[in-house]
């Protein structure tokens, strides 16, 4: 196990990637439980939670990882290209990624620039380089500068065109602003949901996490650690309710509402992954977690490529979730069930090779 002071973060970031290939991948997309879809434009579900607290947790590491170095009286500038390098690694498999995707019929204007690889590089190089040289304070102010500008901007500046304020897909600002500037083919025709202007608040979440982070690092008992963040993850929460009734919760546009209740949340399941794990001892049920959390990158991008085999590759006259789906489906299992357990199957398959690089300690870090 790594040291015990990082297991429930670890064992956080294992069961994000999980629950990812959970709502990635299931045996049948016309038969999906609504929690394991996104909103359709409005609202939260479960799978709303997940890329947000990805980013919380990448907001986390940094100031584990960097705080160590600082205090090793390091100079900031020492580090600008290893968080470079490893912002365009985590970039330039997005766009692996992506390129794989239609591979069989490649063409330069089917070629997507966004993603979820994308936007963690993103934030992840930003908000390396703001640690480096702000303090706890100074990015408290810089997150809640832009999460105001965003809110402004998108419900005060009327989307040109239409000249007045929308906030419906593809009509408001942020697509508008990317169907200029964002390279290649969006998500959608008329919108992507990892586009330029969004990318803003998504840094935000980055923030939070970092300042998270720091909370961690206080010199104080993990009962006091956990309260403070229950106690500001509630807070966040409350907020961004309030924040709701006028910039409604919104993944695709990352709504300025959206980043405070899903940190908020992230904030209050970490205190609880700390309580449950540091505090009461209970580390044996974050095993499946940690083993995932060790090469999260790794697991994920082996995901997309076992995909292809599982869902890609005929074999017979259908792909394998299709065999599996039917083989449940025939036999009388309920068609959203099926396709529930063909995704905890796709885990267990991502399972096994983390498992071998846990053993082997073998921990991809890019």
């Amino acid at each position: 196990m790594p040291p015990k002071r990082l297991i429930a973060l670890d064992a956080f970031r294992g069961f994000t990637i999980a629950a990812m290939i959970l709502v990635n991948y299931p045996g049948n997309w016309d038969h999906v439980f609504n929690p394991l879809r996104h909103t359709d434009w409005w609202g939260i579900s479960f799978t709303d939670l997940i890329a947000p607290f990805f980013l919380f947790i990448v907001g986390i590491s940094i100031t584990l990882t960097y705080s160590k170095r600082l205090d090793a009286r390091e100079k900031p500038q020492s580090m600008y290209a290893k968080l470079l390098m490893r912002a365009l690694k985590i970039f330039a498999i997005g766009m692996f990624l992506n390129v794989l995707g239609i591979i069989d019929h490649f063409n330069w204007a089917a070629l997507r620039w966004t993603g979820t690889l994308h936007r963690i590089a993103i934030v992840f190089l930003v908000c390396g380089l703001l640690f480096l040289h702000t303090d706890w304070k100074k990015l408290a102010v810089i997150g809640v500068v832009t999460l105001i500008a965003y809110w402004l901007a998108m419900t005060m500046i009327p989307t040109p065109g239409y000249n007045k304020v929308m906030l419906e897909p593809g009509k408001n600002l942020a697509a508008w602003f990317d169907s200029l500037y964002l390279p290649g083919k969006m998500w959608e025709k008329t919108w992507d949901p990892e586009g330029i202007l969004s990318t803003f608040p998504a840094i935000v979440t980055g923030i939070t996490g970092m300042l998270a982070g720091k909370l961690l690092l206080v010199q104080k008992s993990f009962e006091e650690k956990i309260i403070t963040l229950f106690f500001y993850g509630f807070v966040a929460i409350v907020v961004g309710i309030i924040w709701n009734w006028d910039f409604p919760f919104n993944e695709n546009i990352w709504s300025s509402s959206f980043v405070l209740v899903t940190s908020g949340m992230a904030s209050i399941t970490v205190s609880a992954c700390i309580y449950v794990i540091n505090i009461l001892g209970h580390e044996k049920w974050a095993y499946l977690g940690v083993i995932f959390g060790m090469n999260a990158i790794a697991i994920y991008v082996l995901a997309d490529i076992l995909a292809i085999v599982f869902y890609g590759i005929p074999f017979g006259e259908a792909s394998l979730n299709t065999h599996f789906f039917n083989s449940l489906t025939d036999v009388g299992v309920a068609p959203k069930i099926a396709g529930l357990l063909y995704g905890l199957l796709f885990i267990g398959i991502n399972f096994i090779p983390a498992w071998l690089l846990y053993r082997k300690k073998v921990f991809i870090k890019l």
